[in-house]
């Protein structure tokens, strides 16, 4: 009843709804009038030429039944004008009564009835007493991808809809959403915005500087993130309240930069936890061709530990039998003097590489170009748009203005001897292409490329593509990194580090003994115990209770680890996002966002 009368007060209380119903009411009276008249000529016709007397009752009986073309034959008129006037009433109850009526009551009240059950369906407000949850202003490709993130590590969040409409739609896809305007202050009254733990604001430049004077009305305190299209809107945005402001597509021609290889043995650090850092080796050009693991002596040499094997995009565990190909890339751990011993055993290339060629001349494009430059790294760039190549002017060593589908352009731009090549374009298709091309004319090149969607990712690396990176994974990376307090750590595509502590199922066990690579296919990075960071781990390694596994693997094979080795907990969360914000904010626990068993 109470939601009846809600979706009541709802119908009434809208102008057109008041409208559609005095327009409804209007149309019932008119019908009203034209059964009475019909009655009234009924009894007159019936009296004076057939000579018939009849009750009130039988005249209402009889225009309902003709109105409604039931026609049961049991008063009838004899004389041409009864019948006339019998047609008279048949056709006028076809139109008013069995077309205008439905449609009018369609039309002006059951519609917009169902429509205000729809609308009724998403809530206005989160639970009382919610606290500690992530607010997303709004939800577009970039939080579909945090959303699925948060809801499979049971993380609680609210998205904001400004359209009930597709908020009631999202409720139907089990999204947490809360209908409101995110521009109104009361909307995050109701969101509880002053106990969240963070407002995620992703909406257009100038949106979110609204929607951040906003949310510092009623939330001073709380973190607000925010993302930047534009360069010249972070300081607008700081200015405005962000606490963070994140300009995605420039981190994300920097993260592509990052993995670009120059043709000479070298190891790239992609991120690091604690002291513990992991790198990716490419294969080609050192002496690690074509031995397998066990007896390149790594771990012996330098200390650096060899974790995993990139193959088209995909981790693979490394095994000691495991053996180098050439066009691979080892992934590696240890820590900042362990690798400075690698670089010492490695050959050390003569004079400069070739340059890397950059396709696109975006946001993105510029980004590459950009951080390469500062790397001392020349550049060729590749765009068919005169005026965003001029964007690139005294950024690259060489523009090149052209299709880059034409073998011609990239020939002219160095195809044949660049050591990597970074495609930027936001078209996954001519990524696709553009990725099995080069591969097809320079088969040692490491190409590089971003993805707009993730559904893209695998035909890319299909494609050819060494390593992937999209616009909504890094973001998603970011926000989960700002949550925990940590630093941002972008492996790859599907690919992140955990931090989980040593089951009870495994504490006391051999490594060797765990079954942790052949049943889950993560790899082991480190072992934390108290202060210390193991990195040169060997199958004898004892796992301790209460020692914390660095491990490294995709969100799947986490959750295959949780069903696997751990107990579910009473709430059925392996940790927990309540956990992660007591120990976050508990005063003599200063590193609090590293302790927690998610991942990084």
């Amino acid at each position: 009843m109470k939601f009846l009368g809600s979706q009541i007060a709802y119908i009434v209380s809208g102008r057109e709804m008041r409208g559609n119903l005095r327009s409804l009411l209007k149309y019932l009276v008119f019908l009203a009038a034209l059964v009475v008249l019909y009655a009234v000529l009924f009894h007159l016709i019936m009296l004076h030429i057939e000579g018939q007397q009849h009750s009130w009752i039988t005249g209402f009986y009889w225009t309902l039944v003709v109105m409604s073309t039931l026609g049961f034959g049991d008063i009838t008129f004899a004389s041409d004008v009864g019948r006339l006037f019998s047609i008279v009433v048949l056709l006028s109850g076809v139109v008013c009564l069995l077309v205008m009526l439905p449609f009018l009551f369609i039309r002006l009240f059951y519609a917009p009835w169902l429509e205000a059950r729809v609308r009724m369906r998403a809530p206005r407000r989160v639970p009382a007493g919610t606290a500690g949850h992530l607010v997303i202003a709004r939800y577009d490709s970039l939080a579909a991808a945090l959303v699925g993130r948060l809801r499979a590590e049971g993380l609680p969040y609210f998205v904001v809809e400004p359209d009930p409409v597709r908020a009631s739609r999202l409720v139907g896809e089990n999204i947490l959403v809360v209908a409101g305007e995110s521009d109104r202050r009361s909307t995050y009254e109701r969101l509880l915005a002053d106990r969240a733990g963070m407002v995620f604001v992703n909406d257009e430049d100038t949106t979110n500087t609204n929607i951040i004077l906003t949310v510092r009305e009623c939330a001073p305190a709380v973190p607000v993130v925010s993302i930047a299209e534009a360069e010249d809107s972070i300081d607008i945005l700081q200015l405005s309240g962000a606490t963070t402001v994140l300009p995605l597509k420039r981190r994300l021609g920097e993260y592509l930069a990052n993995r670009v290889a120059l043709g000479r043995a070298e190891a790239h650090v992609i991120g690091s936890y604690g002291s513990v850092q992991v790198a990716d080796l490419p294969v080609r050009h050192t002496p690690l061709a074509g031995l397998p693991v066990r007896e390149t002596r790594l771990r012996e040499k330098t200390g650096v530990s060899v974790i995993g094997l990139w193959e088209r995009g995909r981790l693979r565990p490394a095994y000691p039998h495991t053996v180098l190909a050439d066009d691979g890339v080892v992934v590696l751990a240890g820590t900042a003097s362990q690798f400075q011993a690698l670089d010492a055993l490695l050959p050390r290339a003569d004079g400069p590489s070739a340059p890397v060629i950059v396709i696109g001349a975006g946001k993105v494009g510029q980004a590459v170009a950009r951080a390469l430059r500062r790397k001392g790294i020349r550049v060729h760039a590749v765009e068919r748009d005169p005026q965003a190549l001029a964007a690139l002017a005294g950024e690259v060593d060489a523009a090149h203005c052209g299709d880059a589908a034409d073998r011609e352009v990239l020939e002219r731009a160095g195809i044949d001897a660049a050591p990597s090549v970074v495609l930027t374009t936001n078209d996954d298709a001519m990524n696709i292409y553009l990725a099995l091309y080069c591969r097809r004319l320079n088969r040692g090149i490491r190409i590089v490329s971003r993805v707009t969607h993730d559904r893209n990712v695998e035909a890319i690396h299909r494609a050819g593509a060494d390593f992937v990176l999209s616009y909504n994974s890094l973001g998603v990376e970011a926000v989960l990194s700002l949550l925990r307090g940590h630093e941002l750590l972008v492996l790859g595509e599907g690919v992140e580090l955990f931090a989980i502590p040593v089951p009870e199922s495994l504490a006391g066990r051999a490594l060797r003994d765990t079954g942790i690579g052949s049943r889950t296919g993560m790899s082991v990075v480190a072992l934390k115990q108290g202060d210390g960071m193991r990195t040169n781990l060997t199958g004898e390694v004892i796992l301790q209770g209460g020692a914390m596994l660095i491990v490294l693997g995709s969100l799947d094979q986490r959750r295959q680890f949780a069903e696997a080795f751990e107990k579910p907990s009473a709430n059925g969360q392996a940790g927990g996002w309540r956990g992660i914000l007591r120990r976050r904010n508990r005063p003599s626990d200063p590193g609090g966002g590293r302790r927690f068993a998610g991942p990084l």
